[in-house]
């Protein structure tokens, strides 16, 4: 707790010029409302009896005490506006900081990670920072400067009833610190839970279709209400702890008061003090105890925030990709090699062990197997979306290790059966890889991949908006889209993983005389389950447990009866059962 609320103390300290308006805001606002009380008590001592009232020097106090009060808004609506702004750019900081991570993260991250926790961390855990840290700004700067200032006012007026308002403290804050630490840990499951609970209704909104289809409404409603009812408990034991801290300050600090009560009063009997500095001093003594009670009060934020800042904190500490090096090739010829390459998702689970291909610079090359064979995984490698254990992979003779990241992905462009597209027009879709085509190399892409028919006949055509992921669009159509975007970039290699599984057989065959002029004379990697698509390839690797069983053209396997064989005629023979 401490390490966190640190670094959250040194992310404050980016702004040292408005941290520095804010103490001398605090202190400024402080003052006023400590000489204040002196005002009043010089007031009341005017007004010793009935008849012996000092009226002009009243009303010179109450001028003073009315500046002090102007005064002191002032410099507190100064201290709020300033707090405001640092926490605010701190926070927006704090954000870009955390996407920028997430972009540099190795994918393993985000396979393990649901894109719901993930999205949780941004928004519900950010802001809970956000009130926490203003929150807790404010009452520090404001409650430091309090008790600094009453202590020395308390001790100027009477130093034995100040030392009972000083030894109370310690009692509020063993109560407050009692209780804080019960409530941490539930706090923290607190923000654990939102993050669960963003993922699941992440998950299902997104899987309505899937939902409905096997009918498990009532088991998504089930599985939801499980998890809301987790963090509800959670919820309300963390706030139902928390909030005994303030009332239990609040009697300790109350006891002090009666006891204070109890001593000026005899100390005013026996003639050692006025009404006036009685007065006076009670109002130190309750401007001392409020940044305790303010404390204990704003204490379910603070420790919310601490809670939300360590999941953000735990991805900003995540290693990112390992750095970069900068030993490209000067061209890229597409000569690609396995040089006895070992790798596993998992420790302990190998998938590839010793794996040796070397593909001819210019081959179109497909990659065929059972689920589970390691095909994609190759392509995972292939791009450095995971670094291989053992063995390297060279591109034109060097090391893919030895290259930057943004240099070897360039020379690659993929086509995943998953399609991605994001919220703005189909023409800005098709053109995220190359931000600065024409229009009319955009049409060009889009006829190529055989998408230009039915963008022309929506009503706004290639300015038409799409929302997140196409929804508006059928999956072929998604998939033709993304397929247009790799032919406008137009990239060296291409690799393309089912990228035809969603379209009809009429689109398919115009889609593969596309890709058969766009492979021409480059490197291609083709991962197919309909094998009839890769009948032309240059070599076809076939995969079974990582590794490579056999290897050769269409007609070539066929003939060895082996593998592939049995592969390619499961696709017309019923298997018997």
């Amino acid at each position: 707790m401490k390490s966190t609320l640190g670094r959250l103390l040194r992310l404050l300290g980016a702004y040292p010029v408005m941290l520095a308006l804010c103490i001398l805001s605090a202190v400024a606002s402080v003052a006023c409302s400590l000489v204040a009380p002196l005002a009043i008590g010089h007031a009341l001592d005017s007004m010793a009896s009935v008849g012996q009232v000092d009226f002009p020097t009243v009303a010179r106090w109450l001028a003073v005490l009315l500046a002090l009060y102007l005064g002191g808004n002032f410099f507190l609506w100064l201290l709020t506006f300033l707090s405001n702004r640092i926490t605010y750019r701190t926070v927006n900081r704090l954000r870009d900081t955390l996407f920028d991570k997430l972009l540099r993260l190795p994918l393993q991250f985000f396979d393990r990670t649901a894109p719901g926790d993930t999205t949780s961390r941004f928004i519900n855990d950010v802001d809970a920072i956000s009130d926490g840290m203003l929150q807790g700004l404010l009452a520090l700067l404001q409650g430091v400067a309090t008790i600094v200032g009453a202590i020395v006012f308390m001790l100027r007026i009477n130093a034995g009833m100040a030392l009972a308002v000083v030894l109370s403290a310690p009692a509020s804050f063993l109560v407050a610190r009692f209780i804080t630490t019960r409530s941490q840990q539930l706090f923290a499951e607190q923000a654990k839970l939102f993050g669960q609970l963003s993922g699941y209704a992440q998950e299902m909104i997104q899987g309505q279709q899937v939902v409905k289809l096997f009918r498990r409404e009532a088991q998504a409603q089930a599985d939801f209400e499980q998890i809301n009812s987790q963090l509800y408990t959670t919820g309300f034991r963390s706030q139902f702890i928390s909030s005994l801290a303030n009332p239990s300050t609040r009697i300790v600090n109350n006891i002090a008061y009666a006891a204070i009560g109890v001593i000026g009063a005899l100390s005013a009997i026996a003639g050692h003090i006025t009404v006036g500095d009685i007065s006076s001093f009670l109002i130190y003594a309750i401007l001392f105890g409020k940044p305790f009670n303010e404390i204990t009060g704003i204490q379910s934020q603070l420790q919310a925030a601490i809670a939300s800042a360590r999941r953000v904190f735990h991805i900003l500490d995540l290693p990112p990709e390992t750095p970069d090096r900068d030993a490209a090739p000067a061209e890229a010829a597409g000569h690609v090699q396995f040089a006895d390459v070992s790798f596993a998702y998992e420790p302990g689970q190998r998938l590839i062990e010793h794996l040796n291909i070397d593909i001819a610079p210019g081959s179109r090359v497909a990659i065929v197997g059972q689920t589970g064979a390691g095909k994609t995984t190759l392509v995972n490698l292939l791009m450095r979306f995971y670094d291989v254990d053992a063995g390297a992979i060279l591109l034109d003779g060097v090391d893919i290790r030895d290259m930057p990241r943004d240099a070897l992905r360039a020379r690659f462009g993929m086509v995943l059966q998953d399609t991605w597209l994001f919220a703005g027009t189909i023409g800005e879709n098709i053109a995220f890889g190359k931000p600065d085509a024409t229009r009319e190399e955009i049409i060009a892409a889009a006829k190529a991949a055989g998408a230009h028919g039915f963008i022309r006949r929506l009503e706004q055509g290639y300015d038409t908006p799409l929302s997140a992921d196409g929804n508006s669009l059928s999956q072929g159509q998604r998939q033709l889209l993304t397929i247009a975007r790799v032919m406008l970039a137009n990239p060296p290699m291409l690799i393309l993983d089912e990228a035809t599984s969603n379209i009809d057989t009429y689109t398919e065959q115009r889609i593969q005389r596309a890709f058969a002029l766009l492979t021409q004379g480059r490197t291609s990697f083709v991962i197919a389950h309909r094998l009839s698509t890769i009948r032309t390839a240059d070599v076809i690797l076939v995969m079974e447990k990582g590794q490579v069983v056999e290897s050769g053209r269409h007609d070539q396997l066929l003939q060895r009866q082996g593998f592939y064989a049995r592969l390619y005629n499961s696709q017309f023979t019923p298997e018997a059962e």
